[in-house]
């Protein structure tokens, strides 16, 4: 009965008292009654509990779940169960939103128009100075994000060239790119293969690819 009450007063800004209590198959005389009782101690309990997870759900900015507030309320020193914490969540329509990690990209789709593949997924050479690799690594600090730009030999798998940076520029891949042509001599038709990232795929780089020894341009 009590729980039928407990509807009837929550949705009175809604409907008609008197048609709820139709609904409910209680009397309106019943209703009024039950108004003007004091609340129990379980109630009274119950209705502190849900100030309080309320305030470390939104304090938690909608991320906690039935456990973590349990563990929090336990924490502050108030007593109550974990399924008592997960009734109360449900009643107050609390449900919890994990953000999804930040996953930072360099690749824009659809940028690379006409850069071939020329590898192929082969990532071996025959020799040294014939085939690199680049790819662009995310670096995070206390201060923000560093980024290192590197080129690989696919013959010895050494990292002949490499660059670190605060920005993503172009200037970024073309210092790493020029310390691999200052240690390594590289082949007239040696190759040079990255990811579609914007900043390998650029004219300034591409141009740049092709003055440190003739090397050819390819992304996958």
């Amino acid at each position: 009965m009590n729980a039928k009450y407990e509807f009837i007063d929550a949705q009175k800004a809604c409907y008609p008292i008197t048609v709820m209590c139709v609904w409910a198959g209680v009397s309106r005389s019943g209703f009024y009654d039950w108004l003007t009782r004091p609340a129990s101690a379980t109630v009274t309990r119950r209705r502190e509990l849900e100030v309080i997870v309320a305030h470390l759900f939104q304090d938690s900015d909608g991320t906690y779940g039935y456990r973590r507030l349990h563990a929090e309320l336990v924490r502050g020193q108030v007593p109550c169960s974990l399924e008592l914490v997960r009734h109360i969540m449900r009643d107050l329509g609390l449900y919890p939103c994990q953000p999804k990690p930040f996953r930072p990209t360099t690749t824009t789709p659809g940028v690379t128009a006409g850069t071939p593949d020329l590898v192929g997924r082969d990532f071996t050479a025959p020799a040294p100075g014939t085939k690199l690799v680049g790819d662009i690594t995310y670096l995070p600090t206390a201060e923000g994000f560093g980024y290192l730009a590197t080129v690989i030999d696919c013959h010895t798998k050494a990292c002949i060239g490499w660059a670190i940076a605060d920005h993503l520029r172009t200037d970024l891949v073309c210092d790493a790119l020029t310390m691999a042509a200052r240690n390594y001599p590289l082949a007239e038709d040696c190759i040079f293969h990255s990811d579609r990232g914007t900043q390998y795929q650029c004219r300034s780089v591409k141009r740049h690819v092709w003055r440190i020894g003739g090397a050819r341009l390819t992304a996958a």
